[in-house]
């Protein structure tokens, strides 16, 4: 984990339990000692050294928040490279604990002023990252992928255009929250007979009909761009009264051409750009949203009109 993640750590441990405390370490911050820090790490040298071990056997978690692959990216590690250390160390989480919990993000931007293909080769890797998860994951021991990258902007949230500051702890946190507390498991589990009561937990018959007063818009807009590329981001918003399962968004292109695509599956023909959810955010409450990220080839247009079509 690299320096920038610690400051974000002071956020999440709220949410954190842990078996064994660590002393603080990295990047000097004081925090509670639940987390670590280890400044200047890259993902590839932990696995190819075995570093992970020696720290599962010492804390002993059920549930690993890993972002994880900055340092890697700066030093121009491929992604597939990334991704197999990655591998390597869920197969050391999953020997430490066969039950093991793995929260994985896709990383946030990076725009530093010595580095000017760090931005590109961030989008690279977080494209590779849903997929490699899916592959990865298992019922017992699941992998979650969450997305730091969208909505976090280095010009707001960093200082230096990597390491987040206080504004980029909060928004860090902010993901990983929602992530992480249903793996944490209800407050009333010691307490059962109070969960069955039909006034806390809803019945599946809404899900049955989701398209019934559903309905869903979506918003586009570019948010890092190069020359001869950029990289958008679109918001779908369930505005229904009623949940969805499933939403389409379609938009009309210029010249460019969507190259890789993460929290989506696109096709274009022509200039008809068609996005669909993937099998983990379809599921839309009525009021919630979920956002989809691509990177594409040209000059970046003026923001689209997207229509969105719920079912």
């Amino acid at each position: 984990m690299p320096c920038s993640g610690s400051g974000s750590r002071r956020q999440a441990s709220r949410t954190w339990t842990s078996s064994a405390r660590c002393p603080p370490q990295g990047c000097g911050f004081a925090h509670d000692g639940e987390n670590e820090g280890h400044g200047g790490a890259l993902v590839t040298n932990v696995a190819d050294q075995n570093q992970l071990p020696a720290w599962l056997s010492a804390a002993r978690p059920d549930i690993v928040l890993m972002h994880f692959g900055t340092n890697d990216v700066w030093s121009n590690r491929s992604p597939s490279t990334i991704l197999a250390a990655y591998g390597k160390l869920v197969d050391q989480m999953r020997a430490s604990n066969p039950d093991m919990k793995v929260l994985v993000a896709q990383i946030i931007p990076m725009n530093p002023s010595s580095c000017g293909e760090c931005a590109r080769r961030v989008s690279a890797l977080n494209a590779a990252i849903p997929g490699w998860a899916a592959d990865k994951t298992t019922a017992r021991s699941p992998i979650v992928v969450v997305d730091q990258w969208t909505g976090f902007d280095t010009s707001t949230d960093t200082g230096d255009g990597v390491h987040p500051d206080a504004s980029g702890d909060r928004k860090i946190a902010d993901r990983w929250f929602p992530a992480l507390t249903p793996l944490l498991g209800p407050a009333s589990t010691a307490t059962p007979t109070v969960t069955p009561t039909p006034t806390v937990t809803p019945t599946p018959t809404p899900t049955a009909t989701p398209t019934t007063g559903g309905g869903c818009t979506a918003t586009y807009k570019v948010v890092n761009q190069w020359p001869g590329g950029f990289q958008g981001d679109v918001t779908v918003k369930n505005t229904g009264t009623s949940p969805i399962t499933g939403w389409t968004a379609n938009w009309t292109s210029g010249e460019e051409r969507v190259s890789q695509v993460w929290n989506a599956t696109v096709t274009q023909s022509g200039s008809a750009v068609t996005a669909k959810n993937v099998s983990w955010n379809g599921s839309l409450a009525a009021g919630t949203s979920t956002s989809f990220g691509f990177t594409a080839a040209g000059s970046a247009p003026a923001a689209p009109q997207v229509s969105c079509t719920a079912g």
